[in-house]
């Protein structure tokens, strides 16, 4: 997809950038020591006395090292585990029955890809292409808008929203590349429109689909971290016209919108579940997305329930 090259780079950067506001608002200012204390400490001889000379000095605190260097350091850090995390998550036995019906829908929607786009009207492309276009960029600068936003509101539940969402995509656009370049799947209306893999290796071939990818990923981070009806069906409802509006644009096949929102959403579920705080969302379990199997299933399951409100 061309027009999501130059974001790949945007939102690596980007994706590594919240931590700093984060860190800023982890540093107080030291408190002024109270009276009692510094008796004590000029008794023992720990405090200069009246600034006499030879007192001895106390040792000053060790700080927290918020340099920019350090902050990207911690970030780069957290980013590598968060890709850890998503590249093991299919290997984990209680994932096994998800995957065999992923692949199974996949492969199947593979099969009847050229026999759906080939079914498809050659009219109007463009108002869907549109269409898709502004869903896209529209849900992606709302996470960005929030977290721009909270540096002056200073609301935590902003800040977390829009860390988050671009962490998510920033996470979302190293899968979506690997793939990208991996499977080099031919466009609806390339070369004899059957979608062959391995024909265009490099990030404008069709699968997966980035608008799906990235919409669903901040669209998930942004239904989770503000759990309400009407987020829920702006975010969900936004991020499956894209999806639909992809393919009647003949963009891309059924099999690329599909598996492109499918990692969009489990990696912005992931990314939510890993980092957020408690307190700030009512959808927030804990620190880590592998609670527990029973937890995950649950999540899952009402995940799939309010998307499914959306839709139907």
């Amino acid at each position: 997809m061309g027009k999501v090259g130059w974001l790949l780079a945007t939102v690596l950067s980007l994706g590594l950038s919240p931590p700093v506001a984060l860190a800023s608002d982890n540093t107080e200012a030291p408190l002024p020591d109270a009276p009692s204390a510094l008796i004590t400490r000029r008794f023992h001889g720990l405090a200069p006395a009246n600034g006499l000379p030879g007192s001895p000095r106390p040792s000053p605190l060790p700080a927290s090292d918020n340099s920019h260097g350090a902050i990207l350091l911690r970030g780069l850090k957290r980013g590598i585990r968060d890709q850890r995390e998503i590249y093991a998550a299919p290997f984990q036995r209680s994932a096994i029955p998800w995957d065999i019906g992923f692949v199974t829908l996949s492969g199947g929607l593979i099969a009847a890809d050229r026999h759906a786009s080939g079914a498809l009207s050659r009219d109007h492309l463009e108002v869907s292409r549109r269409i898709s276009d502004v869903g896209y960029y529209g849900t992606i600068a709302g996470a960005g808008a929030l977290w721009l936003t909270s540096a002056a509101t200073k609301d935590p539940h902003a800040r977390e929203a829009g860390t988050l969402g671009l962490e998510a995509l920033a996470n979302t656009a190293v899968v979506y590349s690997i793939m990208q370049v991996s499977s080099g799947r031919q466009r609806p209306l390339e070369g004899d429109e059957k979608g062959h893999f391995w024909q265009n290796n490099s990030l404008d071939s069709s699968f997966p689909s980035g608008h799906a990818a990235f919409t669903w990923t901040t669209a998930t981070v942004i239904a989770h971290e503000y759990p309400r009806p009407w987020v829920e069906w702006l975010a969900y409802g936004t991020a499956t016209t894209v999806s639909v509006t992809r393919f009647t644009g003949l963009k891309h096949f059924p099999a690329d919108v599909v598996v492109g929102g499918t990692f969009g959403y489990l990696i912005g579920r992931h990314i939510f579940h890993a980092h957020c705080k408690a307190g700030l969302s009512p959808a927030c379990e804990g620190k880590s997305s592998f609670v527990s199997i029973t937890n995950k299933r649950r999540i899952i399951a009402t995940d799939v329930g309010r998307i499914g409100r959306v839709l139907w």
